[in-house]
């Protein structure tokens, strides 16, 4: 009896200290107590001990680390690949299109930012996704002194309602876990999904308008001026490590980078300098054609996606900087975000690998699928819907995806719903998946974006969350769900 009440105990001690884990990251970081890499190695390790398999630490870490290796290869050569085709202006026309659609108007600079991060979204990439409306919209809020989390978070919301495209990755793993056609789960749920790029795109023209409270209307030369009166810094050495500078606004003599103020650093508007060493007008259409290739073997799964940026990344600077000094100059410049972004993403291996290895992300799930009460059976697909918003934000969509949606669908066939409302519902959660400290894309956006983690977690998660709610709504209201 004493063993049968201890085997109780134990599955519900992990259920409680999984909770307490992921509490106090979030905690931590949001208070700015602890850096997010700090928090996401210190403190799971620390709840290992409590669990009392501390021993198995090194082992649950090197699970983790493996797991997530070659996202964090893909996301280390995809840096360079589109660091180096925003240094040699393949994305300029792109950012003066926006300028001149934005005219330096808070409001529209935010829509913008949804629409493009939703369009660029259709390569089914995260990662690719931040790094290219990052690049084109830092300049303009960094200028214009508007809210960088503004940018992160609708930016984040767009690509997390258009990450449920079949080649995205949920649609795909709900289908394959079960047994179901993505095409039959994705196509019915377009106009549901719809409703949520809607209300995001609603959101971005509201956070606009604050915006533009806040800070007024300028015209567009007023925003371009002080561009030419600061020192723009291009590349990091070599033959592009020249720096390029004018007279200062202020009346103050030329002056060097170390002299600029934080907000008016180098990268502000360095995307949109038309005299930048690293241009290369010559190559445009050899590097368009290159991204075209690179994103449709992507999703036509030629090669592994990591494979494909390493080949890419490759060709990009053996084509563009055919010297070798250059090409150290480019790989030096992009330094910085690779190291942030590879390190968040090992980091994170730690606090998934002890999730998964003690067994508290399993019964966190359970817990949570069992407390369902009982009159809830037939309407399984609402309950999957709304258990998908927090499910899919602390744990990985593999995890979901493969281990619990099978139990949730399993349920809701024993009260006579089928698969495929459940699978349908468990894409619900994805606006907010994407800002889950899991996700490792999400640290492109705030590293690229120069934003600390805990404040985008603060702006983006009720925001993300609504956004998921109307989408379940809108699936209801149409018959989907």
């Amino acid at each position: 009896m004493e063993c049968s009440r201890a085997n109780v105990r134990y599955p519900l001690m992990l259920t409680i200290l999984g909770f307490a884990m992921i509490a106090t990251f979030l905690v931590l970081i949001m208070l700015k107590k602890m850096s997010p890499i700090a928090a996401l190695v210190l403190i799971p390790a620390l709840f290992c001990v409590f669990v009392g398999k501390g021993a198995h630490l090194g082992d649950y870490v090197i699970d983790g680390v493996t797991s997530l290796a070659p996202t964090a290869a893909m996301l280390m050569f995809a840096i360079v690949y589109f660091g180096v085709m925003i240094d040699v202006g393949l994305f300029d026309p792109v950012v003066r299109a926006i300028l001149k659609f934005c005219k330096a108007d808070p409001l529209r600079i935010v829509v913008g930012t949804a629409v493009l991060a939703a369009i660029v979204s259709l390569d089914g990439d995260g990662s690719t996704t931040f790094m290219i409306t990052v690049s084109a919209m830092y300049p303009l809020y960094k200028r214009l002194k508007m809210s960088l989390v503004v940018m992160t978070g609708v930016a984040a919301m767009a690509n997390g309602v258009m990450n449920t495209l079949p080649w995205g990755g949920p649609t795909a793993r709900a289908a394959t876990a079960l047994k179901l056609d993505a095409s039959d789960i994705f196509v019915p749920m377009i106009p549901a999904l719809a409703m949520g790029l809607v209300f995001v795109i609603a959101l971005a023209y509201v956070l606009g308008r604050r915006e533009r409270k806040r800070l007024g209307v300028l015209t567009l030369d007023e925003v371009l001026e002080p561009q030419e009166a600061e020192t723009v810094l291009v590349g990091a050495g070599g033959s592009d490590g020249k720096a390029r500078t004018a007279s200062g606004g202020s009346g103050a003599g030329a002056g060097t980078h170390a002299d600029l103020p934080e907000d008016s650093e180098d990268e502000g508007f360095q995307g949109l300098d038309p005299n930048r060493a690293t241009l290369r007008p010559k190559l445009y259409w050899f590097n368009a054609l290159l991204t075209v290739v690179l994103l449709t073997a992507m999703i036509m799964e030629w090669l592994p996606i990591p494979v494909l940026f390493l080949l890419g990344a490759a060709t990009a600077l053996t084509v563009n900087f055919p010297h070798i000094p250059d090409q150290k100059a480019r790989l030096a410049a992009h330094a910085e975000n690779v190291l942030n972004v590879s390190g968040m993403v090992f980091a994170a291996a730690v606090f998934t690998g002890v999730l998964q290895g003690t067994g508290m992300v399993d019964h966190m799930a359970r817990w949570l699928v069992d407390n369902i009460p009982d009159g809830m059976g037939p309407h399984m697909a609402f309950v999957t819907g709304v258990l998908s918003i927090p499910l899919t934000y602390f744990m990985s969509n593999d995890g979901f995806y493969f281990g619990i949606l099978p139990v949730l669908a399993e349920a809701g066939q024993a009260h006579g719903v089928s698969s495929l409302e459940i699978a349908r519902a468990s894409l619900v959660g994805q606006p907010l998946h994407m800002s889950s400290p899991l996700v490792p894309a999400v640290y492109v956006l705030v590293g690229m974006a120069k934003v600390e983690f805990g404040d985008h977690t603060r702006f983006v998660v009720k925001w993300a969350a609504l956004t998921s709610l109307v989408v379940l709504g809108a699936g209801i209201l149409f018959g989907i769900i």
